[in-house]
């Protein structure tokens, strides 16, 4: 059954036999290519179909009679969570539905699945997860219970990690995306000012640097991307906590964005503005979602920042994105960016660190 997904991908079967002697090399390398794909834990995908669905989309596959209270419920109340720090309501991810017999090789293709299995023969609720099984990017996660009320109660229990596993998984896509395309110019200025690699978008082209800043910009007028970073030095671990935090960004952003008049500049909505501890980073890194408006005037929109110790240099550096976008809805505006963030490791690791995991833990 269609809940029972294959983890291990399906072959192409090639007729030996039928290869031209002067294709043998190349019928070899697929063989070989895909013979690693299966053997790892997430495929590579370029055998794969690419899949289909825009960015935080989710299609919810349960028969009729399953989708009803209080199973649709609790999917529509977890998925369709608000985002938090945007300055409106916007749900983290847009939810279809498709009864089981209508599952078919087209609605397999898309990039996020949930699969409703209920059946009396499981003894307690669980979750599965695969990635790339029908497609690539896709992740299928198969939640598994006795009867609805207990698969209902479940998913709600775990509604953030359900919420934080999709969103890693979309966050992750977009960080590979920007290792193949990203601002070169800004990675080498980036590199040379905080000794760090950012992956930035190419779109992001109108610069400026001062003293230990570096800002880029789209400067569209509307719907317009930003993305900073930022050092001060080290005072022990109270930078660590939202008033120091937010005092150091607020003093920043003051001297290096200021507007159009003197009274002007870009400060922190301290009320409508998050700070936590990352980990396992613990006390050297922390991140920071909220608002921004521009005192002054009626500028604003939403930012993410994150925040790290320099060991060497005995200072904290911070990255951050934010968004202006009036008018428009800006989830997808501002996780674009806040991918950025999350490629960020200091020069010389010996690998990329997968920051992103991080991500709503």
């Amino acid at each position: 059954m269609f809940q029972m997904f294959p983890i291990l991908r399906s072959f192409v079967r090639i007729n030996v036999n039928a290869v031209p002697k002067h294709l043998a090399w190349l019928y070899g390398a697929l063989l070989w290519a895909g013979l690693l794909a299966s053997c790892s834990g997430r495929g590579s995908g370029w055998l794969s179909p690419v899949s289909s669905g825009r960015p935080y989309d989710v299609l919810v596959v349960a028969s009729d009679g399953t989708w009803q209270q209080p199973v649709d419920l609790a999917l529509t109340e977890a998925l369709g969570a608000d985002v938090p720090g945007l300055p409106q309501p916007e749900c983290s991810f847009r939810l279809m539905r498709a009864a089981p017999e209508n599952f078919d090789a087209t609605l397999r293709l898309m990039r996020n699945i949930v699969v409703v299995d209920i059946d009396s023969q499981y003894a307690r609720p669980a979750f599965r997860y695969a990635r790339d099984v029908y497609a690539s990017p896709q992740l299928i996660l198969t939640v598994q219970a006795p009867d609805a009320r207990t698969l209902a109660r479940f998913v709600t229990g775990n509604a953030e990690a359900v919420v934080s596993l999709f969103t890693r998984e979309e966050m992750s896509r977009r960080a590979l995306q920007l290792e193949e395309r990203h601002n070169d110019y800004a990675s080498r200025r980036l590199r040379e000012m905080f000794g760090c690699d950012v992956w930035i978008p190419a779109e992001l082209s109108a610069f400026k640097e001062g003293t230990d800043f570096f800002w880029a910009g789209t400067r569209a007028a509307t719907d317009d991307r930003y993305f900073v970073m930022y050092a001060y030095p080290y005072e022990g671990d109270g930078a660590w906590s939202k008033v120091a935090f937010v005092h150091k960004r607020d003093s920043v952003l003051k001297a290096n964005i200021p507007g159009a008049g003197e009274s002007i500049y870009m400060a922190t909505d301290t009320l409508m503005t998050d700070v936590r501890i990352l980990p396992p980073q613990g006390r050297f890194a922390l991140e920071a979602r909220g608002l921004w408006r521009m005192e002054g005037d009626f500028m604003g929109g939403p930012f993410v920042a994150m925040a790290r110790l320099d060991k060497a240099k005995r200072r904290v550096v911070v990255a951050e994105v934010f968004v202006y976008a009036p008018g428009r809805e800006k989830r997808n505006l501002l996780r674009d960016l806040e991918a950025s963030l999350y490629t960020w490791r200091w020069t010389g690791d010996g690998k990329k660190e997968q920051a992103y995991n991080n991500i709503n833990k």
